[in-house]
């Protein structure tokens, strides 16, 4: 993609995310984790700039989303055998619907870092698409709360829990399924919930035990990360992070437009971005770094392919954000860095706090600010700027998993116990 043709791509994504009062989604309407609200708030407190607070019952790491006048979350019990649905006012925090939708009777083993309630729904007009991975995914009616389709026969063993949050395309809901046993991405019918195609992962990992049998390791095949869909010469491309490996699809039809092997690295759970006429990859735990891949390829590809790749402070868990020319990341210990988007030269690395935490979050742009929160409750708000500047950090009792969702000129976070809404 010509540089030209990327950046009126990227604004008009920019343009509409600021027009929609809705954060329907992961990351926010265009999935990248901006909004152009100009009068968030700067700094806040336990005791100052809280329009509301409400508590949230079970343990769930999924962000909100906002539809209209209604906040929707998922939650699940501690044990994973009750999974549950949350929606609250959007002006208010009164509870309009709160109800246990699933009974699953032998939960799968869920790490004690994640949670059985990890995957943030999507929304769209009149409907709300939402996951807990292969136990269920469900299409709910906004206004009466019904259930209009529903899948619990999506197969997959998460190993770890799920993660990947589902996303929409035209008349699709597409989803990532990484697991111990097997490895794909489904687009169901956002009208019925059928299946409309499945492609498998072309790359499988397994190893070989001291008997030079095959055996396979659920962490070398496990992956979190949520899709996400850009447009390259006119056309969508759908990137997608898997175990061992990083791809493109075709969104229509499944189709493996290329892919690029990193066998060091596994568990990716950053959503991937595409800008500048290129895919943007965290490549997860292990050997992990940076992968900046030409998206206009095809085929399995090599070094030669790859417009520059980094390795010190490459976030694990919190995604990138891009900010006209420059990326911007924050690793899992709180390290920020700026780089140029295109040649990959580091702006700059500085450490947002002596003790700044850690990071699962993901950051968000607003009027020229990075907002972050960390797992003990703090929030850093930086200029995304080529000078580094620390402008607030902001602490509440609880920290987040979640990352935040924006509507109008309020924040709305969810801590591990609370949802707030934070506004001047």
């Amino acid at each position: 993609m010509r540089p030209a043709i990327s950046l009126l791509f990227s604004l008009a994504l920019l343009s509409t995310a600021g027009a929609a009062p809705d954060w329907p989604q992961f990351r926010g309407p265009a999935g990248n984790g901006h909004c152009n609200a100009k009068n968030l708030p700067l700094e806040w407190s336990e005791s100052d700039g809280i329009k509301w607070k409400v508590a949230v019952h079970g343990r769930a790491w999924s962000s909100p989303v906002i539809l209209g006048s209604q906040v929707w979350m998922t939650s699940a019990t501690e044990d994973g055998k009750e999974l549950s649905l949350i929606v609250v006012d959007k002006a208010t925090g009164r509870t309009l619907f709160d109800k246990k939708l699933y009974d699953v009777e032998t939960p799968q083993f869920a790490h004690r870092f994640n949670s059985y309630a990890s995957p943030t729904p999507a929304a769209e007009n009149g409907r709300v698409y939402v996951t807990w991975g292969s136990p269920a995914t469900a299409c709910l009616d906004a206004k009466t709360f019904k259930i209009l389709w529903e899948r619990r026969d999506l197969v997959c063993d998460h190993f770890r829990g799920a993660g990947s949050s589902p996303i929409l395309f035209e008349n699709l809901l597409i989803m990532n399924h990484d697991g111990a046993d097997t490895q794909y991405v489904i687009a169901l019918d956002k009208r019925t919930g059928k299946t409309v195609w499945q492609t498998h992962r072309s790359v499988d990992y397994q190893d070989l035990t001291p008997e030079g049998k095959p055996y396979r390791d659920g962490d070398m095949r496990k992956a979190f990360s949520t899709p996400h869909i850009g447009e390259l010469d006119g056309k969508p491309i759908l990137l997608s992070s898997g175990a061992k490996a990083h791809y493109a699809y075709d969104p229509r039809d499944g189709r493996e437009l290329w892919r690029v092997d990193h066998p060091d690295q596994h568990s990716a759970s950053t959503r991937p971005l595409l800008a500048h006429g290129l895919a943007y990859f965290p490549t997860g735990f292990g050997k992990g770094e940076l992968i900046v891949v030409r998206a206009d390829r095809s085929g399995a590809l090599a070094a030669k392919d790859l417009a520059w790749h980094e390795k010190r402070s490459i976030p694990k868990k919190p995604s990138l954000l891009m900010v006209n020319d420059l990326l911007f990341m924050v690793d899992d210990g709180g390290i920020a860095s700026c780089y140029e988007a295109v040649s990959g030269k580091l702006v700059w690395q500085e450490r947002l706090a002596q003790r700044a935490g850690n990071f699962s979050a993901s950051p968000l742009l607003a009027d020229g600010r990075i907002y972050i929160s960390n797992e003990e409750g703090n929030t850093y708000v930086f200029a995304a700027d080529r000078e580094f500047k620390l402008l607030a950090t902001n602490a509440l009792e609880s920290g987040c998993m979640a990352s935040p969702a924006i509507s109008e000129n309020a924040i709305f976070l969810r801590t591990k116990t609370h949802l707030y809404r934070i506004e001047k």
